[in-house]
């Protein structure tokens, strides 16, 4: 490389993540095979448009990279080409959002989410999103006792408020989700149901975590952290009488959007077939039963655990405790100093603000695929509290 500062830091980041355990929910370890594909002469074509349908020329060889990927991104979840309809050019999970909304929902109408502070995401709704902003929000929350969802309160909500769609999905709430009565939630209100499986998606395709297409009807998911892809996102809308698949296109371009990163595209096919194999079920599979035995000893060593375990990837953890241990962003230093790295995060009815909350979010997904066992799971719990507790 000529240009040796951006060598160097490169190098540096090499070097950072080989040397740190990664407990980021949102980060995995992609192959050499995705990174070939990210940075392969793809990147040098400018593709606005469809396949067939182009704004530029010379668009032989990307129509095939992008036709691939809708092709992979249907067969790896199990879907129908006549029944759903894959559009594989957002370039991240928030605008993805955004696009979806944008096509499905008036502006000024109600998107119903998760609470941030109970684990959903800034585009659920959230206030300050854009999606808080040019729609209304109707947010839920989880229950205070049991820390997981509470699909009456839900449903009572939800017919009161009568949303134009509710999302169901999560950045940091551990346990499996009802697509099934969220569906039935949704039809008594009259609203359309948006699943957000942007964090278990790739267990989804390893058949470690329920799939939401038989109940959705549209479907977003980034092709990072479980699915171990590049940072990109993908949109899944049903095929029927509502014509949500020429909304959804006509809003991401012209819309929305220009030119699709075909890089990016290819290097998501990559990732597509690798989950696609019988290895990656077994991956999958792995990275819940490290996530469980995480919390199980974590929550041994007297720490407690949001919900009291995980069902995914992803668990969430009060190290603040009432004062009685620390507050999540000391912890995250804490940690980040000896090593392992996780993010502060809020935590449900947390009395602290977002910037300096009360808890930690953890994930298994990139130690599992450095090939970590239950084994590595118990003794990085005694490592981690260790640490908290200054011994």
């Amino acid at each position: 490389m000529k240009d040796k500062q951006i060598e160097k830091l490169i190098k540096e980041e090499e070097k950072r993540q080989k040397s740190v355990v990664n407990l980021i929910a949102s980060e995995n370890i992609v192959s050499d095979d995705v990174l070939k594909a990210l940075g392969s002469k793809l990147t040098n074509k400018y593709a606005e448009g469809y396949p067939g349908r182009r704004y530029y020329g010379g668009n032989q060889v990307v129509d095939k990279v992008e036709n691939l990927a809708i092709a992979r991104a249907l067969k790896l979840f199990k879907l129908k080409p006549t029944e759903w309809h894959v559009n594989v050019q957002p370039l991240s999970g928030s605008p993805a959002n955004f696009a979806l909304y944008t096509a499905l929902v008036p502006v000024g109408g109600k998107i119903m989410g998760m609470k941030l502070s109970s684990g959903g995401h800034l585009t659920h709704g959230y206030p300050g999103s854009m999606t808080g902003k040019l729609w209304k929000p109707v947010q839920f929350e989880l229950d205070k006792n049991t820390e997981v969802i509470d699909y009456d309160a839900i449903k009572k909500l939800a017919v009161e408020e009568k949303p134009n769609i509710i999302v169901a999905g999560f950045t940091a709430y551990p346990r499996v989700v009802d697509f099934k009565k969220f569906r039935e939630i949704a039809d008594a209100c009259g609203a359309l149901l948006h699943v957000d499986m942007s964090h278990f998606a790739g267990l989804v395709a390893g058949l470690a975590y329920p799939s939401p297409f038989p109940y959705a009807d549209s479907v977003m998911t980034t092709t990072h952290k479980s699915l171990r892809g590049p940072r990109h996102a993908i949109l899944f809308v049903k095929k029927d009488e509502r014509e949500f698949d020429k909304k959804l296109d006509k809003t991401i371009i012209p819309g929305l959007f220009g030119g699709p990163h075909e890089n990016t595209i290819a290097a998501a096919a990559v990732a597509f077939l690798e989950a696609s194999k019988p290895e990656f079920k077994k991956y999958a599979k792995q990275v819940v039963k490290n996530a469980r035995v995480l919390a199980k000893e974590l929550q041994k060593l007297g720490w407690h655990i949001i919900s009291g375990g995980t069902d995914s990837h992803l668990i969430l953890m009060d190290t603040w405790m009432d004062g009685k241990g620390v507050p999540g962003k000391i912890a995250s230093d804490k940690l980040e100093k000896a090593g392992i790295i996780v993010n502060m995060n809020t935590i449900p009815g947390d009395p602290r603000p977002p910037m300096d909350p009360s808890g930690i979010r953890l994930g298994t997904c990139a130690e599992t695929t450095r090939g970590k066992k239950e084994s590595d799971m118990v003794k990085l719990a005694v490592r981690m509290d260790k640490i908290l507790r200054g011994k």
